[in-house]
């Protein structure tokens, strides 16, 4: 029955990492979404960050597209991180599930 436990331990690892996975790539996408906002932003027109509870007029919109840059390609790392642990996850449920077969 320890097998069968240790399966479902991972079931619910694979399933937490899904997760994990689904929310990094959804902030991917909206760094990636907001940079190509500001980009197509006109020069004359001001952009605003939120601070807290407070909208603040950008000054340097070159920093920011900077910032903006490092933070997406920090969440793509922990997004390829992420991916990787699932699939190792996986492949560690794939092992336990055919041993638990094969017990049969």
């Amino acid at each position: 029955m320890e097998q069968m436990d240790q399966l479902q331990l991972v079931v619910a690892e694979v399933q937490a990492a899904r997760q994990q996975v689904s929310s990094v790539r959804a902030q991917v996408q909206e760094l990636e979404g907001t940079i190509a906002a500001v980009k197509a932003q006109p020069e004359g027109m001001a952009l605003h960050r939120q601070m807290g509870g407070v909208l603040i007029q950008v000054a340097d919109r070159e920093a920011l597209i900077t910032e903006l840059g490092q933070n997406l390609e920090s969440m793509k790392v922990h997004l390829e991180r992420f991916t990787e642990r699932e699939q190792q996850l996986i492949q560690t449920y794939e092992e336990l599930k055919k041993s638990l077969q094969g017990a049969q």
